[in-house]
């Protein structure tokens, strides 16, 4: 009898970065044998786009394209206005499944709140004309995110590595949204986290490695720099399958389902093309 294989989707994901530069071909097939069925790749800056493009086409991804607010306003920032016009050119060139990783950051240090808030509202503006959903960067930003998105109305999206309260989950989910945990949650010491994982509707779970950021507990300590992959998406899902209370399998179907549901009206429109 063959073992039929349980299938995942990695609702947030970094492959096009230069960790995976030496290797990514070999990731992405051992990924697969895993049973990682996508990866939701998202580049976070105007010089990344080509790149995530070449990934997207060898690879399949499904893929966002957007500007990351730790480009816009901390230490490292050298976004200037004019990048909106070119990701909103690329958006229409390019046809991305989403708009992403867009939000609002306030753990930086030296942030620019007013800088990054003018980014992102100006990206939703984007999803919102071109009906695509959105991955959403929140650290310390949640009530703020939810303001600009009952301002400017767009059609869903993940809300990636959500730490924010019961009562803001809520909000995203009204708002059309699914909450994304990875490595974080794999951690016992994480009890809200956790806490939240068991609390919410399974419609509104997706999972995700961030990769190749927040590895997962058995790589090390939550600081670790251990690089991690979408390879290690399967074993993230079962062990969040085991806070959940659900089997692998019905676990990994929920969330994955909930991936394809997000993105499913711009799949549909491409294959149309």
């Amino acid at each position: 009898m063959v073992r039929q294989l349980t299938m995942w989707i990695d609702s947030h994901c970094h492959l096009d970065a230069p960790d995976f530069d030496a290797d990514r071909d070999e990731v992405v097939a051992q990924a697969s044998a895993a049973g990682v069925a996508a990866i939701v790749n998202l580049p976070g800056h105007v010089d990344h786009f080509a790149k995530a493009s070449k990934t997207r086409e060898r690879y399949g991804c499904i893929t966002g394209f957007g500007i990351h607010p730790m480009w816009v306003a901390g230490p490292s920032a050298h976004s200037a206005r004019e990048h909106v016009a070119v990701l909103r050119e690329w958006v229409q060139r390019e046809k991305p499944e989403l708009i992403g990783e867009i939000g609002l950051d306030f753990f930086i240090p030296d942030f620019n709140q007013e800088e990054q808030e003018w980014f992102f509202a100006e990206q939703l503006k984007i999803a919102r004309d071109f009906d695509l959903p959105v991955s959403l960067h929140v650290r310390r930003s949640q009530d703020h995110i939810l303001k600009h998105l009952r301002r400017i109305r767009v059609c869903g999206g993940f809300a990636h590595a959500f730490n924010g309260s019961a009562q803001q989950a809520a909000e995203f989910i009204k708002l059309g949204f699914c909450l994304g945990f990875g490595g974080t949650a794999t951690f016992p010491q994480a009890q809200r986290i956790r806490a939240l994982l068991r609390e919410i509707p399974i419609a509104n779970v997706v999972v995700e490695t961030d990769a190749p950021d927040i590895p997962p507990s058995f790589l090390g300590t939550m600081s670790s720099r251990t690089r991690n992959s979408p390879v290690y998406l399967p074993q993230i899902g079962q062990m969040l399958a085991e806070v959940r209370g659900m089997s692998p399998a019905a676990f990994a179907a929920a969330t994955t389902a909930n991936v394809r549901r997000i993105v499913a009206s711009r799949l549909v429109s491409q294959e149309g093309d």
